[in-house]
């Protein structure tokens, strides 16, 4: 009931073609009731191969809890039970690598694809994925990860406690940070959120003689909650949009965050440096302008430097550092 897409690959392709099986694409971790449910819906029609991604993670959302891949080991109890029971059709499992993906959709057969949120990075329609089953015309359908509303709000409590603990680790134990310090704080913070398009991070600080006293942060935040996108379906990915088209997202950026935040909190900003690990966009850029954050320290740049001309003019200091890459 195994198959293995590195002896699939330069072999016979009839023997996961010839089950006109629906296939689950190799998803992050559900839950067994959400798998129950699609086992529900869709082995009445014909089998099933589940893929099993080899990667614990998504890459490039590597040891990132709300990014962790399906294991066999959560769903094999499941399979096992309804394999015995059922005598017309079968789960089967097949593992390969995520960069296989695309390899996989352009050479085996599926009656119907079922990707379920937030198992890739970027929008899938930005993804060579898509592209190899555009090409071939075949449905596929992007699906939850949740079995319920309820199920999808407590993921989310349980991941808010997690990040919570990821940051009180990460924070050193001294008060104060030098200026690399801080913005890799900011990637780390970024890898709180669950917007699977592009993570962004923030940390306002104080300038003392000591170095950068910590004084706030954020991350795109996902709304209204973290997981409403992965439950109900990424806008942009239900709209084709593009990279940074605004019209259609789930996501409040990291900086408008941070704003909310420190507003709500009563912080004031004057004299303070913004470390984040993208250079703001056109819209944040023009409303940062009207702050009184007085520097903006960032790693990445984004939207040809047009923020650079607004910060130049409203005079605010702007700094490029570039971090090493993560290992």
């Amino acid at each position: 009931m195994n198959f293995d897409w590195g002896e699939l690959a330069f072999g016979s392709k009839k023997p996961v073609n010839s089950l006109n099986a629906t296939f689950i694409a190799a998803p992050r971790a559900i839950s067994g009731e959400r798998f129950k449910q699609l086992v529900k819906t869709y082995l009445p029609k014909g089998n099933i191969v589940l893929g099993i991604a080899q990667e614990d993670y998504v890459i490039g959302f590597e040891n990132q809890p709300q990014f962790k891949m399906l294991r066999t080991s959560a769903v094999q109890g499941i399979i096992d039970k309804v394999n015995t029971a059922s005598k017309k059709y079968k789960i089967y499992t097949l593992q390969y690598f995520q960069r296989e993906t695309k390899y996989i959709f352009e050479k085996l057969d599926f009656t119907k694809i079922l990707l379920i949120n937030g198992s890739w990075q970027l929008s899938f329609h930005h993804t060579p994925n898509y592209y190899a089953l555009a090409s071939r015309h075949k449905d596929y359908e992007l699906i939850s990860p949740f079995a319920s509303e309820a199920e999808a709000l407590a993921y989310d409590k349980w991941a808010n406690k997690e990040f919570d603990k990821r940051l009180t680790d990460i924070l050193p134990a001294k008060g104060y940070f030098t200026e690399t310090e801080m913005l890799e704080l900011a990637r780390e913070v970024a890898k709180c959120s669950f917007d699977y398009t592009y993570q962004a991070g923030v940390v306002l600080g104080k300038k003392t003689a000591k170095g950068y006293k910590l004084v706030a942060w954020s991350f795109n935040r996902v709304v209204p909650y973290q997981t409403y996108a992965m439950h109900h379906g990424s806008l942009r990915e239900k709209n084709f949009s593009p990279a940074n088209d605004l019209n259609f997202y789930d996501t409040v950026h990291a900086e408008t965050e941070l704003l909310i935040k420190t507003g709500k909190q009563k912080i004031d900003l004057a004299g303070t440096t913004m470390f984040i690990n993208l250079l703001p966009c056109p819209t944040c850029g023009r409303m940062l302008a009207e702050t009184d954050i007085a520097e903006v320290v960032y790693s990445v740049d984004h939207s040809d430097g047009y923020t650079l001309n607004i910060f130049e003019r409203s005079g605010k200091k702007t700094r490029r550092i570039v971090l090493k890459p993560t290992t």
